[in-house]
């Protein structure tokens, strides 16, 4: 994206009105989008163009919620449903 617009990190981060080094983490997915860093994102590149903050965090979600399948899927199968008294019935 940065190529695109001509801008190196640390202008895209000083046009974010972040440090540098808060933008290359999130760049380097090494930090995630936060609510913040979202509606900063919409707000520089627009709508049209980057798309609602909205969506940054339901991408950012999405991400967490695969990573965290892969990472706890063996502690996730030991865990049995619980049974409701409508099931039992």
């Amino acid at each position: 994206m940065l190529p695109a617009l001509g801008l190196s990190v640390t202008d895209a981060a000083a046009q974010l009105g972040v440090t540098r080094a808060a933008f290359s983490r999130v760049l380097n997915a090494r930090a995630g989008i936060s609510p913040e860093m979202a509606l900063r994102l919409e707000r520089w590149l627009g709508v049209d163009h980057g798309g609602r903050a909205s969506a940054w965090l339901g991408m950012q979600t999405a991400y967490d919620l695969w990573h965290t399948q892969k990472s706890a899927r063996r502690a996730l199968t030991k865990i049995k449903p619980v049974q409701h008294e409508a099931q039992a019935a």
